[in-house]
């Protein structure tokens, strides 16, 4: 009878052990490799619609690469979505982080398994270095109109009441908007995103079926 126990309890260690293996090795994919997603607003409109799903290339977190203008990536919302012109430190327009997370278990909860986390997916414009300028409804690259074709026609750009509509990129950072303009809160209001914060760039779209595939 004892042996049977001490069989029963061997078994049962050992599929404890296989299946906190396996979540480890979940969590490590959902955090350095790829994750599925479900689009929640609606500023990337046309180019992607609420409801539909996206699997997220990770590995530009675990690398640190320097994403291109046009990608479309998602990064750890600001802690504030709108910086007043008081505020606002145009010489250094980065977004405000000032997120106080000091446990250790509040750190694992909030940025691996991303509980009370929010995230948000915009297209990159500007890049380190780059002048950055919102004027008559167009989006200016160092003095040049930035072709946007991925833009529903007769959209236009406007400041949304942003401050930061003629700024150089700082090093390190991105200049970030949604495809829908009217109805993106992103850079133009918050700032420039860190590298750092960063999580990953959008990579295909499995949800409806009938849109499978890479999204650009």
């Amino acid at each position: 009878m004892n042996e049977e126990k001490k069989v029963n309890i061997k078994e049962i260690l050992e599929w404890v052990y296989c299946i906190i293996i396996a979540i480890v090795l979940a969590l490590l994919v959902r955090y350095f490799i790829g994750t599925p997603t479900i689009v929640q607003q609606p500023s990337m409109y046309p180019t992607l619609k609420q409801g539909q799903r996206l699997i997220l290339n990770r590995t530009i977190r675990t690398t640190k690469s320097m994403p291109k203008r046009g990608d479309i990536v998602t990064f750890e919302a600001p802690s504030k979505s709108y910086v007043s012109a008081v505020e606002a430190n145009l010489e250094n327009p980065v977004a405000i982080y000032d997120y106080n997370i000091t446990n250790i278990f509040s750190k694992f909860r909030y940025y691996v398994l991303e509980i009370g986390k929010t995230s948000y997916i915009k297209r990159v414009i500007g890049l380190p270095g780059e002048r950055v300028q919102i004027e008559n409804g167009k989006v200016f690259i160092n003095g040049e109109k930035l072709d946007e074709s991925y833009l529903q026609e007769g959209v236009v750009t406007t400041s949304l009441e942003g401050v930061f509509t003629d700024i150089t990129v700082p090093e390190n950072c991105l200049f970030v908007m949604g495809d829908n303009r009217p109805q993106s809160t992103d850079s133009r209001r918050f700032g420039c995103i860190p590298l750092e914060k960063i999580e990953s760039k959008v990579w295909i779209r499995f949800w409806p079926f009938d849109l499978f595939g890479k999204v650009e």
